[in-house]
């Protein structure tokens, strides 16, 4: 047995925290759900996909609610320790994430509508859907991290991140060389500055739930941390 499968086969909750784990496990796949058709909607300039985005918002910010009351509940009745206290904190600060990852989500389907498509500037199209990609993939691994409490995979997981702020750079410089050479597509351009933004964010976020993870299973914080040091130790 390795010493990440020793790890997670010694970390078990109680039933009612167990429960809550796989609650927001399930919170965080339909915020998945939401980013990968944000992400259709705006390379496609689908705006069915962008509707149903937009409205699927409301189910995020439900679950969140319940799941911030339900904590709130076990802080109170249960006034929880060690181990369970740290779960009760990284599932707190992981719905925040998910919930604001899923306004982002909304965010890029509202842009979408605007944009109608990318079809017309090929290679920012092919800049943006592999920032997509990459943010898709940090937030499933996050999330994957989350759920098998694996502190390996969530420092290899945020440190991609470093990646999608590199690609996003790189949109940004092309937007800006863009706007340059056609001032007419200033509007369109500042759109996708936006959308980029947003995709970045979600990035962000995504590494926010590695970091949780760490704290949840080993009791560390890490923000501020260079990931190098993590790594390390």
């Amino acid at each position: 047995m390795s010493k990440t499968d020793t790890q997670q086969a010694a970390y078990r909750f109680p039933e009612s925290l167990e429960a809550i784990h796989n609650r927001v496990l399930a919170m965080g796949g339909l915020v998945e759900q939401q980013l990968g058709g944000a992400i259709t909607a705006l390379l496609e300039g689908d705006a069915e996909i962008a509707r149903q985005v937009v409205e699927g918002d409301h189910a995020i910010d439900t679950l969140e609610l319940a799941l911030d009351e339900e904590c709130v509940h076990i802080l109170a009745r249960r006034q929880p320790a060690a181990s369970d206290l740290r779960l009760v904190i990284a599932v707190l600060k992981t719905i925040t994430d998910l919930e604001r990852i899923g306004d982002e989500a909304e965010r890029i389907g509202r842009m979408a509508v605007h944009l109608g498509g990318l079809a017309q500037y090929p290679v920012l199209k092919a800049e943006v859907a592999s920032l997509g990609e990459s943010v898709r993939r940090n937030l499933n691994g996050a999330l994957n991290c989350f759920a098998r409490l694996d502190v390996e995979q969530a420092v290899t997981v945020a440190r991609q991140d470093a990646a999608a702020d590199r690609q996003y750079d790189a949109i940004l410089r092309q937007l800006t060389d863009q706007m340059m050479r056609d001032p007419a597509s200033v509007p369109r351009m500042m759109d996708l500055m936006w959308v980029a933004r947003s995709l970045e964010r979600i990035g962000d976020r995504s590494r926010n739930i590695c970091e949780y993870v760490i704290y949840l299973v080993r009791g560390k914080d890490v923000r501020h941390t260079h990931w190098e040091r993590v790594e390390s130790e």
